[in-house]
């Protein structure tokens, strides 16, 4: 993953992408916790919303992968269907350590 090239198709210097990085991946696991917290719970609204955030977040960066994930979680969810919620919780978090450590940390 290149953050140099993703921070450039956002018009934004190396620096200033990494310094939203941080600021993303700090919130992104926030909403996995939220989502899995709610999942536990067989709340389907909440992993909807605590999906719909992270979609967002991550679209808005470039991150399409984990973008992804996230609706596919948020339309189950929408449709009260948590069957598959666990297994795409794994995969974000293993999206955002690789972006992660793509920082270096």
């Amino acid at each position: 993953m290149d953050l140099r090239m993703l921070g450039s198709n956002l018009g934004l210097e190396e620096e200033e992408f990494v310094e939203l990085v941080e600021l993303f991946i700090t919130t992104a696991k926030n909403d996995i916790n939220n989502l899995n917290e709610a999942f536990l719970k067989r709340d389907a609204e909440k992993v909807a919303e605590s999906a719909h955030s992270l979609k967002g977040s991550s679209g808005n960066l470039g991150f399409t992968e984990l973008s992804k994930i996230s609706n596919i979680a948020e339309e189950k969810a929408g449709e009260e269907d948590l069957e598959l919620i666990d297994e795409l919780i794994e995969s974000m978090r293993k999206h955002i350590a690789e972006i992660e450590a793509c920082l270096g940390k």
